[in-house]
């Protein structure tokens, strides 16, 4: 079987972003199994993602960032020779659309992976400064020109349907194989609510602040952080860590219920539930935010089945109270989330979706 060369455009590193690596990084190892050599190009270096969303730092990020479009440049004169270039996101971060279009016309076929309506102008609060700066038009520009577009939610794709009738629609998914439910379902230790983001995110999880004070006045619990070491919450007894993929999965494991809050915004019906996977998958009961009925939580989550919805302070302390006090309920509830989440939202469930995609555009010669 003749190799075919696939060049992979993306923003941060391999193996350190979630939205890279619980959506194609880990079919990585799949499509080569299946005739691919991959090559990662991505536009952030390891120093540059250790501060990137870090306040100041200023002249680091100029440095690192120049550096980015350089090598950007670089892989503009090597593009012809794969077969697929496969672009998550963005090509550069800010200004006009040049590198996009550049990419469109003189890749052989191009994969478009869009996870977010980040077009919409959502940013993190450490980088308000460039914030006006980004090119919103770069995202439109990739949709039109690729050969296929993957979007994660249903709003995405209608979205990109606009401008590009090729799109499919694959959910964040969750290596079910290393993913594995050890709970006991017990109520023989202190209960644990968890939730496991990034510093840009931790804020939404302040949602929950005054329903959360309200149930530890009745119930004893330990609200488990991962991802936000710095995190505290007014009267909650807090236990926050660093992420790091080597804790990651052993602290997931930890939770007794997973707490997904967002709020109602625009840029938010991009989101494809993926907290609520990693929790459901290991078999953890899970409590998410229940937005407009196109929001991808309502697919993720059959409420009452694999898990609940909740939108009001008094629903969320009603399904917080219920899942505390009865260990079996948690059970049922965890059972068939991991069962939703294996059957749906598994690399095994999907990885054929994805390199049938790879193969169809890589037919495409220039």
């Amino acid at each position: 079987m003749q190799k075919k060369r696939m060049l992979v455009i993306c923003p941060y590193p391999e193996g350190v972003a979630p939205s890279q690596r619980l959506k194609y990084e880990q079919y990585f190892e799949y499509f080569r199994e299946n005739g691919y050599e991959i090559t990662v190009s991505p536009f952030m270096s390891m120093k540059f993602w250790n501060i990137v969303y870090k306040k100041g730092h200023f002249f680091q990020k100029a440095f690192y960032t120049i550096a980015g479009y350089f090598k950007r440049i670089k892989d503009l004169f090597r593009i012809r020779k794969y077969d697929v270039v496969f672009v998550t996101l963005w090509v550069t971060p800010m200004g006009l659309p040049i590198m996009e279009n550049l990419f469109g016309l003189l890749a052989k076929s191009l994969v478009y992976d869009i996870d977010d309506l980040i077009f919409l102008g959502h940013s993190s609060t450490a980088n308000k400064i460039i914030a006006w700066i980004k090119g919103k038009r770069k995202m439109i520009v990739l949709m039109k020109r690729s050969d296929h577009v993957i979007t994660c939610t249903p709003v995405l794709d209608r979205f990109v349907r606009q401008y590009n009738p090729n799109t499919t629609d694959i959910s964040s998914t969750i290596n079910t194989d290393a993913y594995t439910p050890v709970n006991p379902y017990t109520n023989d230790k202190k209960i644990i609510l968890g939730w496991s983001g990034s510093h840009s995110t931790a804020k939404y999880l302040h949602l929950l602040t005054p329903v959360l004070q309200k149930l530890k006045q009745t119930h004893d619990f330990t609200l488990l952080v991962m991802g936000d070491a710095n995190f505290k919450m007014e009267g909650i007894d807090v236990e926050a860590v660093a992420w790091s993929e080597a804790i990651e999965i052993p602290t997931l494991q930890r939770m007794d219920i997973g707490l997904y809050p967002l709020p109602d915004e625009p840029w938010v019906y991009g989101k494809s539930g993926l907290k609520a996977l990693q929790y459901m998958a290991l078999g953890i009961p899970t409590i998410a935010e229940k937005l407009g009925a196109d929001h991808a939580n309502h697919r993720v989550i059959e409420h009452d089945v694999s898990g609940f919805l909740a939108h009001t302070e008094e629903e969320w302390l009603t399904y917080l109270i219920q899942l505390i006090e009865n260990p079996q309920l948690r059970k049922k509830i965890g059972i068939a989330a991991r069962e939703r989440v294996v059957k749906y939202y598994s690399i095994h469930a999907n990885k054929d979706t994805y390199l049938n995609i790879l193969n169809g555009v890589s037919q495409k010669k220039g």
